[in-house]
C-alpha cells in the first residue's frame, strides 16, 4: 500500500500586501489580532528569492509582520502580512467565485453587532446588509473588504453558512 502524506494542520495563510501599515490598523488596531512579530528582511537570505515561480520578480527586501488571533503563545494557525518596501506590489484581488483564495473567515459570537461595531469603526461591508439575510432572515455572516481590496467573511461558526 502507498504511504499517505500527513500534514499537522495549518500553520499560517500568507497575504501580500501593498500598505503593511494600513494592514496592520485593519488586522490588529479594528480586529483586534495581536503582532508577534514585525521585521525587515533581506531577499537575498530568503529561499527561493531569486525564482519567477515563486516571485512575481526579485526583490530586495520584504517586511514581515506575524498576526496571531489570540495568545501568541497557544499553537494555532496565524497570519502572515508582507510587503517589499519601495517596490510596487502587483496583482488585483479575486472575487468569491474566481480560481485562487477568495478570502479569509473569521468565526464570531454575534455577527450583527460585529458588523454595527465595524460599521462604526469606518469598514463599510462589502454590500448591503439586506445582502447578507439567509433564507430564515437572518443575518449569520458578512463580508467586508481590507485595505488592500482582499474579502475578509465574520461567520457565526460552521452552521452559518
Amino acid at each position: 500500500m502507498e504511504q499517505v502524506l500527513k500534514t499537522r494542520g495549518v500553520s499560517h495563510i500568507a497575504l501580500c500586501v501593498a500598505d503593511l501599515e494600513k494592514s496592520l490598523e485593519f488586522y490588529r488596531d479594528i480586529l483586534g489580532l495581536t503582532v508577534k512579530m514585525h521585521t525587515t528582511q533581506e531577499m537575498a537570505r530568503r529561499p527561493g528569492a531569486e525564482s519567477t515561480e515563486m516571485y512575481e520578480r526579485p526583490r530586495k527586501a520584504r517586511t514581515v509582520a506575524n498576526i496571531y488571533f489570540y495568545d501568541p503563545a497557544t499553537p494555532q494557525p496565524f497570519l502572515v502580512l508582507t510587503s517589499h518596501p519601495g517596490d510596487e506590489v502587483g496583482g488585483e484581488p479575486i472575487k468569491l467565485d474566481q480560481k485562487g483564495i477568495s478570502h479569509l473567515s473569521f468565526e464570531v459570537e454575534d455577527v450583527k453587532a460585529y458588523a454595527d461595531e465595524l460599521i462604526a469603526k469606518g469598514v463599510p461591508l462589502a454590500g448591503t446588509m439586506e445582502d447578507f439575510i439567509n433564507a430564515s432572515g437572518n443575518v449569520r455572516t458578512i463580508f467586508v473588504y481590507d485595505p488592500d481590496g482582499i474579502l475578509v467573511q465574520f461567520d457565526e461558526g460552521p452552521t452559518a453558512n
